[in-house]
């Protein structure tokens, strides 16, 4: 009888143990495996850009705690990338966010090399092309929206400076601080000329190119030269304050107002910034990370628009977000107008790409687009598509 006993209780001892281990392996493992996620960044805290993708990665610390390891590399210039994303692979990360556009080609190239490492890409536009890879996904906000919100902000300024008098229709100008003739440049001024123009119908807008992501002084004299031109609201896909202090320095006889991008300038122009828009990059970050954590696909988890290894949303899911308003220098109505605006965009009531105009490609004057179809952009990429000149309304400054 105590042999049996004894037997009994080895058994019982001997299931507990299995139950024990299977649990922790399929209940527990989840919840204490850790990993490294990796950042590449073009900039550092000092340029609005980077200093957003900055915030995902502090929510990502937040989020995760022990779990997640951040490891950060700031200032590759574009070219550059190769050698910090080998050394962020070496240092055993499981997931690398690279955060500038001209990575793209070398970040795909090492997901090809590193099948066992997640790529994730902002702002690309080759996940999908050429060789599909597991491991390399690309994910934007569709900032077009933003941008469109923007420039109806822009244009109820504008309104106000006709009914007050200080302008005319036909001197209802903006002006674009642009740093490379991109696609992603091109849709976001075309967005933000065209809600202005859902205001003040004559709008019309010219563009001055940098030929870089982040230079104060080129920036600043483009912005001087827009203003010198008769613009009388600034904008800019660019990296510095340098439109902001020029539009707040300005001493041209008409005012000259200011939107801006990725970061309010409210501190900076007081008397000239209006609002601006950003990209929200905290969810896709931390819904990436939770899928690395989790040993699922990216894809199957971050909530979003999904197309193939590519996501992208807008408004809706809160990677497009509106900044600051200055309220003492907007036109009356306009925070109202933010909102209805942005729940048309949400409800898929705007066609922000649509109207009686001719789109012409910078690079072949036979490739043309008639606007009164619209243009789904995002339709299937989150990288915007748009590469068209909006005849006789836009001007590409020499």
């Amino acid at each position: 009888m105590k042999r049996i006993y004894g037997i009994t209780i080895i058994t019982a001892v001997l299931v507990i143990l299995a139950v024990v281990g299977l649990y922790s392996i399929f209940w527990h493992d989840d919840e204490s495996r850790t990993i490294k996620a990796g950042f590449v960044y073009v900039g550092d805290a000092s340029t609005a850009y980077t200093s957003n993708f900055m915030d995902a990665q502090e929510a990502v610390d937040n989020a995760f705690g022990d779990r997640v390891k951040t490891i950060a590399k700031y200032n590759v210039a574009e070219g550059a990338e190769r050698e910090s994303i080998e050394e962020l692979v070496k240092e055993g990360c499981d997931i690398i966010f690279a955060t500038s556009y001209g990575y793209e080609t070398v970040t795909k190239e090492l997901a090809e090399k590193y099948p066992d490492v997640e790529f994730c890409m902002a702002t690309g536009d080759n996940a999908n092309s050429d060789t599909v890879l597991a491991n390399y996904h690309t994910f934007m906000g569709a900032i077009y929206e933003g941008r469109y919100v923007s420039g109806v902000v822009a244009g109820m300024k504008l309104q106000e400076l006709i009914e007050d008098g200080t302008i005319t229709k036909e001197q209802a100008r903006l002006g674009y601080v642009g740093a490379y003739p991109y696609a992603e440049v091109i849709s976001g001024y075309t967005a933000f000329l065209l809600g202005a123009r859902s205001v003040v119908p004559e709008t019309t807008m010219e563009v001055c190119y940098t030929d870089t992501w982040n230079n104060y002084l080129k920036e600043k004299k483009c912005a001087q030269e827009l203003i010198g031109d008769g613009c009388v609201i600034i904008s800019q896909h660019s990296d510095t304050a340098g439109p902001a202090v020029a539009c707040e320095q300005t001493d041209a006889s008409t005012p000259v107002y200011l939107v801006g991008y990725n970061q309010s300038m409210a501190e900076l122009a007081p008397t000239t910034y209006l609002t601006g828009a950003k990209i929200n990059w905290i969810p896709y970050m931390k819904q990436a990370v939770q899928a690395v954590l989790d040993q699922k696909k990216i894809e199957d988890v971050v909530v979003g628009n999904v197309n193939g290894q590519d996501i992208g949303a807008g408004f809706d899911e809160d990677w497009v977000q509106m900044l600051e308003l200055n309220e003492v220098v907007v036109a009356p109505g306009t925070k109202d107008k933010i909102a209805s605006t942005i729940e048309k965009l949400e409800n898929d009531q705007i066609e922000v790409f649509q109207g009686d105009y001719m789109g012409i490609n910078p690079q072949d004057a036979t490739d043309t687009y008639d606007m009164t179809k619209g243009y789904p952009e995002n339709e299937k990429s989150s990288a915007p598509s748009f590469y068209y000149i909006l005849k006789d309304i836009i001007d590409i400054k020499e």
